[in-house]
């Protein structure tokens, strides 16, 4: 099966009422997690790589792992998608190396740390939009910017990330600003901000209301019913993949992530992609310290490498069926990339 964009997944996830997770991925064991847990469980992928992801691994070696994924799960439909883009330029050289989504985050200059003026966004991202549009591929862009209700501080990832503080009005996506900002940059999918952060300190309690506010997906949906959101820094950050990473030595003082069950919540109001990685690495990193632990005299990474990969399918394959993802990959007729700009060309 041909490699599908992120504006196909998230209508076809719009109108069957459920979301999908979407996993960075760094390397083979990644992607070999996602690809096996979504094909026991019937469901289609968003794979999805920063430019962390890019510059450790290299665009090319990441578009064959992700074209041999496709050909060894060929009943799978897959989204290659760019996170966190800083620019536009990066945005079109993940274009021109076969992604068929890119994220353009206009909420941050290039730099990645300074955050950025109304219409700055608006520019840039109305920009990207036009490009990918004419390819076919689609666009996700970000209003808002994620940082923690607690403190007011933002949290890097990859080195991307807000510096200083701010209010909490300034931390929540507003819905009439999100309102105009669809309607001027006509974007396929926009990433809000709710008191989610990137990383595994996202709370320092189990969040409620105060901190993580899906009131306001809730507000931004009643004024525009027919966009799908996005929720960064969504892991969970499972206590047992923490209590795994510590017990064979780690030292990762306590946290508390995103809940499924709040996750769940959103799916109805308009969620439609969640973005995963720290419960990934948790779980990866958590198998290859008890390993290493259990079995001193090993050298062969496969012998560690197997149970870290297992473990990342069992994530893969809870946060597939908690957000009702499981049963549709077989219900979806993939649309070339031409025939995807036709149907943006028209709409325009």
């Amino acid at each position: 099966m041909a490699l599908i964009t992120l504006r196909q997944l998230l209508d076809h996830a719009a109108e069957n009422n459920y979301a999908l997770p979407a996993f960075n991925v760094n390397n083979l064991e990644y992607i070999q997690a996602v690809m096996r847990a979504a094909d026991a469980t019937d469901s289609p992928v968003i794979l999805q790589a920063s430019r962390g992801a890019r510059a450790y691994a290299g665009d090319a070696f990441l578009r064959h792992l992700i074209l041999g994924a496709a050909e060894e799960y060929p009943h799978i439909p897959v989204c290659l998608h760019l996170d966190h883009g800083d620019q536009p330029s990066t945005c079109i050289s993940a274009i021109t190396n076969g992604f068929t989504s890119v994220m353009m985050d206009g909420s941050l200059l290039a730099d990645g740390k300074t955050i950025a003026s109304y219409d700055y966004n608006v520019a840039v991202t109305a920009e990207v939009v036009k490009i990918a549009h004419a390819a076919g591929v689609s666009v996700e862009g970000e209003l808002g910017c994620l940082g923690n209700l607690e403190t007011g501080a933002g949290e890097k990832e990859d080195g991307h990330g807000f510096e200083g503080k701010l209010s909490r009005e300034e931390l929540l996506t507003d819905p009439e600003q999100a309102f105009d900002f669809v309607e001027k940059t006509g974007v396929d999918a926009l990433a809000v901000a709710i008191g989610t952060s990137h990383g595994a300190y996202k709370f320092t309690r189990a969040p409620d209301g105060d901190i993580l506010s899906i009131e306001t997906i809730a507000k931004i949906n009643k004024r525009l019913p027919n966009t799908h959101m996005v929720m960064h820094g969504s892991s969970t950050v499972p206590q047992d993949l923490q209590d795994l990473f510590n017990e064979f030595g780690g030292k990762m003082k306590q946290t508390w992530g995103v809940p499924v069950a709040e996750i769940q919540k959103a799916i109805p109001l308009g969620v439609r992609k969640v973005n995963i990685d720290t419960d990934l690495r948790l779980a990866f990193t958590g198998e290859i310290r008890k390993h290493h632990l259990q079995h001193p005299d090993n050298f062969d990474p496969r012998n560690y490498l197997k149970p870290a990969t297992a473990r990342m399918v069992e994530v893969c394959k809870e946060r597939f069926i908690a957000f009702n993802a499981a049963g549709q990959a077989s219900k979806i007729r993939v649309k070339r990339l031409p025939d995807m700009a036709r149907a943006y060309s028209k709409a325009a």
